[in-house]
């Protein structure tokens, strides 16, 4: 049982992340290429049991040719096909230290190893394959026993270089932590920082207070200069009638009092008394001291505001320099705290490091102890009762159902790739038209003609034909049918006077017109002329009458294209060819038949084809490709047709005997073999 590396960690030590994932199938596919590496063969050889196997050796018995024979073609057709749909990994080559033998005893055991996981599950069935059954067995056993072996030897490896990793680096990670306490306790001590977070606390407390006693004196300040000012702007003798402050002070209030008292007496007695009665004389003088009392009470309150001012401004002008002072202090001591902030950080980042790696240090030496391993024996390999190779029975029956599927599958797929149209089938299936029957196949280079010596099966084709183009294209006077195809040797030609000439059979009038002047040829199936055609009368050479020839059967009158003209597209769009096809169906001839140019060649027949009572399509048995067909028949639907039928023409009988045997058995057997032709 392979598990992940993680099942071998010890709780709680050993663990990264448990949330981490990561794709398991590319550390078990390198386990399985592990347990079939001649690594591990190598050290499978050393145990005695295999050392000593014969076969080993290449000192076994052979097997019998037959067995032989069905191993190494069933060992060749499986390496065939696995190199054909995987990537084969390149055989591992012998280690230069590697003797004679033990390269020989390796190669053998690598090429016996099998390895096939249990899918859906961590289990993995190793096999051995030999000869001898009990080698078989100790093979396999001792594999998985130097796996298991090698696997933990692998791990405990790992983890001691881990270890002696971790050692080297804590010796030098406690040097770098003790430089960095060093370096902060060297700078606590030059920049007098012993309590430098205490001190940065008392030094923004006082910065705090100094800000807000500058601010409270400078408001101070403002309010005495501004009274102080006023002062200075009055005279002597508005000082007491302007100024309230002044007024309000204790010493000129006690002053005024005493002038008005005085005054109010003075009034009284000069009522009673004259001016030098020795009482208006005392008020009077009396008075007059009140007056430089209370000028000298102004004097001095004036004296005091100004006094004030000045102390308001000496005041601030301390406190403002104290600020700056304090100002300066906090700076100076924020300067020192990042260059000591950072030398702290990097001493406890220093100090985090070095912790860390004395925990994992010691987590490795717990998982050392542990002995803990992921890969574990289930079961160990049983000596076989019997062996599983070769089975010549169930092999050669094996051979011949894959040969057989082979063979269907290459007809199937063969059939697949060939879209051509072949059967009624494909007609009125996948092209949903008429179907107006079907033409077999004639050996030989000269086109069968129905007034020749043309097959009995071949003139019965035509006369069925015949029969269903009567029934399909209506009951007009004349009946003018146009015959196309969708490309070049269909066997347009050979059907237009072959259907003529079925028609004629039947004691009625027919016209035969060759429409396609580009190549015409079809006067050479009645042996006529072609110096008066169709091109001379469109371009008014000659008369309908002259250009009209008789045949052999006085009912079939042929209309050869005439000399071929530079621009038969012209001409056959043109409106003299509209009135020809008018005054042909009004005609003495009972059927008119137009045979036409391909029209995945030129658009003549699709020019033509609403004119006409209906249109025979002519395609070639297994000549024509699908989409070919779809185009042609959607450029002749394109103009509105009245009619459109296909004629499924040159079918080879003999080629798909089955399916027309099966289909058309009767109508081509039984009633071929005893109709006569008429």
């Amino acid at each position: 049982m392979l598990e992940e590396e993680r099942a071998a960690t010890v709780m709680p030590f050993d663990v990264t992340n448990q949330m981490y994932w990561t794709d398991s199938e590319p550390y078990f596919q390198t386990q399985y290429r592990i347990l079939q590496s001649r690594g591990l063969a190598r050290r499978v050889v050393t145990y005695p049991e295999i050392a000593r196997a014969p076969e080993l050796r290449g000192e076994g018995p052979v097997s019998p040719s037959i067995g032989r024979a069905l191993v190494s073609a069933r060992s060749w057709i499986w390496t065939a096909v696995t190199s054909a749909f995987t990537d084969t990994p390149p055989a591992e080559l012998p280690a230069p230290d590697e003797t004679a033998t033990e390269r020989t005893l390796t190669g053998a055991v690598v090429g016996g190893i099998e390895v096939v996981p249990i899918r859906g599950t961590q289990l993995v069935d190793v096999s051995f394959v030999s000869t001898d059954p009990q080698l078989a067995a100790d093979a396999a056993n001792a594999l998985v026993q130097e796996y298991v072996t090698q696997n933990l030897e692998n791990r405990l490896a790992i983890v001691q270089k881990s270890l002696d990793w971790l050692t080297g680096e804590i010796q030098r990670q406690q040097a770098v932590v003790e430089q960095g306490e060093r370096a902060l306790a060297d700078y606590r001590e030059s920049q007098n920082a012993l309590s430098l977070d205490e001190q940065q606390n008392i030094v923004v407390s006082r910065l705090n207070q100094l800000n807000t006693a500058v601010t409270s004196a400078r408001t101070t300040r403002l309010q005495r200069e501004t009274l102080y000012n006023q002062v200075q702007a009055l005279g002597e003798a508005d000082l007491t009638e302007s100024l309230p402050t002044i007024i309000a002070t204790p010493q000129v209030q006690q002053a005024s009092g005493r002038l008005l008292e005085l005054q109010r007496e003075q009034a009284t007695l000069s009522q009673r008394y004259g001016e030098r009665h020795p009482d208006m004389v005392r008020v009077a003088a009396e008075i007059e001291d009140a007056r430089r009392q209370l000028q000298v009470s102004v004097v001095r309150a004036k004296e005091a505001i100004r006094s004030d001012y000045e102390a308001a401004v000496t005041e601030e002008r301390n406190l403002s320099a104290a600020l700056e002072a304090q100002k300066n202090a906090s700076m100076d001591l924020d300067r020192k705290s990042v260059d000591y902030t950072i030398l702290d950080r990097e001493a406890g980042s220093n100090r985090q490091v070095y912790e860390q790696l004395l925990q994992r240090e010691n987590e490795l030496r717990v998982t050392s102890n542990s002995q803990a391993n992921n890969v574990q024996i289930v079961d160990l390999a049983e000596v076989p009762n019997a062996p599983f190779s070769p089975r010549p029975g169930r092999e050669l029956f094996i051979a011949i159902l894959l040969g057989l599927g082979l063979s269907i599958g290459t007809a199937f797929g063969l059939n697949h790739l060939d879209d051509t149209i072949k059967t009624p089938e494909d007609i009125t299936n996948q092209l949903r038209l008429p179907f107006l029957g079907l033409v077999p196949a004639v050996k030989g280079k000269v086109a069968p003609m129905l007034f020749g010596n043309a097959p009995h099966d071949f003139g019965e084709a035509f006369r069925a034909i015949r029969t269903s183009l009567v029934f399909t294209s209506g009951a007009e006077s004349t009946r003018i049918i146009l015959v196309t195809s969708a490309q070049p040797f269909e066997g347009k030609t050979t059907t237009s006077c072959n259907l003529a000439m079925a028609l004629a059979l039947s004691s009625v009038r027919v016209l035969l017109i060759e429409a396609d002047m580009r190549r015409p040829g079809l006067h050479q199936y009645f042996g006529l002329q072609n110096t008066v055609g169709l091109s001379h009368l469109l371009t008014k050479q000659s008369r309908i009458r002259d250009a009209i020839q008789r045949t052999s059967d006085p009912n079939l009158f042929v209309m050869t294209a005439g000399v071929v003209p530079p621009n038969p597209s012209e001409l056959l769009a043109s409106g003299r060819m509209k009135d020809l096809i008018k005054s042909l169906a009004s005609s003495p001839f009972d059927w008119v038949i137009i045979d036409t140019p391909p029209v995945l060649a030129v658009t003549d027949a699709v020019v033509l084809a609403p004119q006409a009572s209906g249109v025979v399509f002519v395609l070639g048995s297994r000549m024509t490709q699908k989409r070919q067909v779809e185009r042609a028949v959607e450029m002749l639907m394109a103009s509105s047709p009245k009619a459109l039928g296909v004629v499924l023409n040159r079918v080879d009988f003999d080629r798909d005997k089955y399916y027309y045997s099966h289909y058309y058995g009767y109508q081509y057997t039984s009633y071929y073999g005893s109709a006569v032709a008429s």
